[in-house]
């Protein structure tokens, strides 16, 4: 495998490669180097394409707020032994000083609740939000994306702890990561165009707008598959908005993750808006963070290099899907008929009419609604009694957005436990099919490894080595679900708007359940094949769509790109 040797290629070649069109990955086509690629603010990538990493520290700024969260939280627990609703006015001293502990310390944690918290966090990695902001289900979060915004300087999380040597090794790294991102974009632009020209049949149009669309979508998805080189240290940005009582859940936790470190300083920060904001809501009630040493991953697991042997087992069992069906309900498709029936009081339906009053949108309209509404729907509840589990292997970047369907947990690993000594990364099928892709591809990540490697070396901590990996490190887990909550994320995931790893995964899945449940995945798909002659707009995406008529063939349909 070459050496990795980001000045040689096209995005900071000299004028006469740049002339000739080469580089050492080969000739460039259309675009000779990012000069023509990205001629929107050329000074800004040169500077930081020679090394300028970026890294201010975590801002953390509370925006939106309950004034008096503490009184709140006394109020409703008042209101439950009183026969009206108490008021924060109402509140004394003495209430303040008894009542809290009282109900924090009996496990009365609902009151704590209501109080809510919206914080503007920028600054951050996305190994932190992906191993705690968003490991568990209670908060709401709408996060800058790297499908979609354009990377053009290096912005990443340098953990202070580094020394010296180790800093300026660290952040070599990240630079020379973001020099492979910046060309491996340049060079699937035009990739992505091609393949959307296609899609499009653009030689048919005429329409110079439509056409410029099409050159904003190529770009879009040129970077989307370019962030698999990037870090994840990599910052990111995010409104993050929680209760009081998830805050404090968060303050005890916050050692318990891959990034301890980071973990507790950003928590720090967002309790510290919120005691200057209302000093009784951590100082009256509450737990300190745990120690390192009560924490019983720390003990059963130290930190280190993964055992390769395990993750190579764990693919062969996956027998070449993203994601296998390993256990599921036998009695599913009985079960929820009965379900139906007893809902709705109708002993009279046998199950195959059961499970289309609840499945089919013909009959069912709650199906036709973009704003999901099952868990509110009687009828629709009684899908929470068919269960399964898949055993799925994501990159770290699609796992990002898989765990948000939060309703369908997965038993995520440590990786600074689990991530092997060798590369070990999910490629994107774009990436592999084109060779000179494929080389920077093979150079980045495997330059990180070796940079992980010589930080270990160094006696750096392995959860500090672990943020010089790329977004493409694999994760391998289970994961389970109710069809209830299943039937939302295949919905939107077997869209080909769905980022590609995860449309993958969701179709592997929904074909191994219809093996096993042919009645329940009868009106299993996207949304355009759902709605097919029963609601219009019968696709949802818009200005977005994919260009492919998916709901004629579905689940028989090539995926591109």
């Amino acid at each position: 495998m070459r050496s990795p040797n980001w000045e040689g290629h096209c995005l900071l070649c000299s004028d006469v490669a740049r002339e000739q069109s080469l580089c050492q990955y080969g000739p460039i086509q259309p675009e000779p180097c990012v000069a023509s690629v990205d001629p929107i603010d050329q000074s800004a990538v040169r500077a930081a394409a020679r090394g300028g990493l970026v890294d201010g520290g975590p801002q953390v700024r509370l925006r939106n707020w309950f004034e008096r969260p503490y009184d709140d939280a006394i109020a409703a627990a008042r209101t439950c032994y009183s026969p009206r609703v108490i008021e924060v006015d109402e509140i004394t001293d003495l209430q303040r000083r008894n009542i809290g502990p009282l109900t924090f310390q009996g496990g009365h944690h609902t009151v704590y609740q209501h109080a809510t918290f919206e914080f503007a966090l920028s600054g951050i990695s996305r190994q932190l939000v992906w191993c705690f902001l968003h490991a568990f289900p209670f908060y709401n979060t709408e996060q800058q994306s790297q499908r979609y915004v354009r990377l053009d300087e290096a912005h990443a999380h340098v953990p202070p702890a580094l020394g010296a040597e180790a800093r300026a090794l660290f952040e070599a790294s990240v630079a020379r990561a973001w020099d492979a991102y910046r060309a491996l974009t340049a060079r699937l632009e035009p990739v992505t165009r091609g393949i959307l020209h296609d899609l499009w049949h653009l030689d048919r149009r005429k329409n110079e707008a439509f056409g410029k669309n099409v050159a904003k979508e190529a770009e879009k998805k040129a970077i989307e598959t370019a962030r698999y080189v990037l870090p994840i240290a990599c910052h990111t940005a995010m409104v993050y908005t929680v209760s009081g009582l998830v805050l404090h859940r968060l303050r005890r936790m916050a050692g318990v993750c891959d990034v301890p470190d980071e973990a507790r300083d950003v928590v720090g920060r967002m309790v510290a808006a919120v005691e200057a904001l209302d000093p009784s809501f951590f100082r009256e009630v509450g737990e300190p963070a745990l120690e390192d040493a009560a924490i019983p991953e720390n003990t059963l697991a130290p930190a280190g290099v993964g055992d390769a042997a395990a993750l190579e087992a764990f693919d062969k069992s996956l027998a070449g899907l993203r994601s296998r069906l390993v256990d599921w309900g036998a009695r599913a498709p009985a079960v929820v008929a009965d379900a139906v029936r007893r809902v709705l009081g109708r002993s009279d339906l046998d199950d195959a009419e059961a499970l289309a009053i609840a499945l089919d949108p013909a009959r069912n309209p709650y199906r036709l609604e973009t704003l999901n509404v099952s868990t509110h729907a009687p009828l629709m509840r009684a899908l929470e009694h068919a269960h399964y589990t898949f055993r799925k292997k994501l990159s770290h970047s699609a796992d990002s957005q898989d765990q948000r369907h939060r309703m369908v947990p997965g038993s995520r690993p440590l990786l600074s436990r689990s991530a092997p000594a060798h590369v070990d990364v999910v490629e994107p099928e774009l990436i592999r099919e084109h060779p000179a892709c494929h080389a920077l591809f093979e150079d980045a990540v495997s330059d990180a490894w070796q940079a992980r490697e010589r930080l270990l070396a160094l006696g750096v901590a392995p959860q500090l080595a672990l943020y010089l990996l790329p977004n493409a490190l694999a994760v391998r887990f289970e994961e389970s679900g109710s069809l209830l909550h299943l039937i939302h994320k295949w919905t939107m995931r077997t869209c080909l708007n769905a980022q590609r790893e995860i449309w993958e995964a969701s179709m592997d899945e929904i074909e191994q359940v219809r093996a096993v449940h042919p009645e329940l995945m009868r009106h299993v798909g996207p949304p355009c094949f759902v709605r097919d002659g029963l609601a219009r707009p019968r696709c949802t995406e818009g200005s977005h769509f994919c260009g492919v008529p998916v709901w004629r063939s579905f689940p028989d349909v090539a995926r591109r790109i």
